[in-house]
């Protein structure tokens, strides 16, 4: 008597059509990771403008250094105490180094700046075309795989 291998009589792992739905899930579920942490950046912007806003000191800043997201201040505020926040100065855009700027910040929290004029309006395009880009790369993905189960499918018939 010649006994069969077990692993034999296993089937073959599925490859064909639940794989491309699964990445298909996959694509949408990464677009959606997206998205959610778009929204949670604009709640961030709106939130610091809040804070900022119920508590708003203002002081004249000279700008450190600048790179395309962060630019390093520093300011005195009316007690005569020198600030130079960590992370910078919020909506950095178009700053250079050596320029002098105006700054609102929160009297609680003097490392939490903005600069005069700007708020989280300035954050709605950056996070809104991100979003846009995930879900057309999302959408010509799913579009891909959908294509790929269907040919798949075709060839097993």
């Amino acid at each position: 008597m010649v006994l069969a291998p077990v692993c034999s009589r296993l089937p073959s792992p599925v490859v064909g059509i639940p794989t491309v739905a699964r990445l298909r899930r996959a694509v949408v579920v990464a677009a959606i990771g997206v998205t959610v942490l778009a929204v949670l950046l604009l709640a961030g912007t709106v939130r610091d403008d809040f804070t900022i806003s119920s508590d708003e000191g203002r002081a004249t800043a000279d700008v450190l250094s600048v790179s395309p997201f962060f630019a390093a201040i520093s300011f005195t505020t009316p007690d005569g105490v020198t600030h130079s926040p960590k992370l910078g100065v919020l909506y950095p855009t178009g700053l250079a180094a050596g320029q002098r700027i105006d700054v609102e910040y929160a009297r609680g929290n003097p490392d939490l700046v903005r600069v005069t004029g700007r708020d989280a309006r300035l954050a709605v395009i950056p996070a809104g075309s991100l979003v846009v880009v995930a879900w057309l790369i999302a959408g010509g993905l799913w579009l891909l795989l959908r294509r790929s189960a269907r040919r798949s499918a075709l060839a097993h018939r």
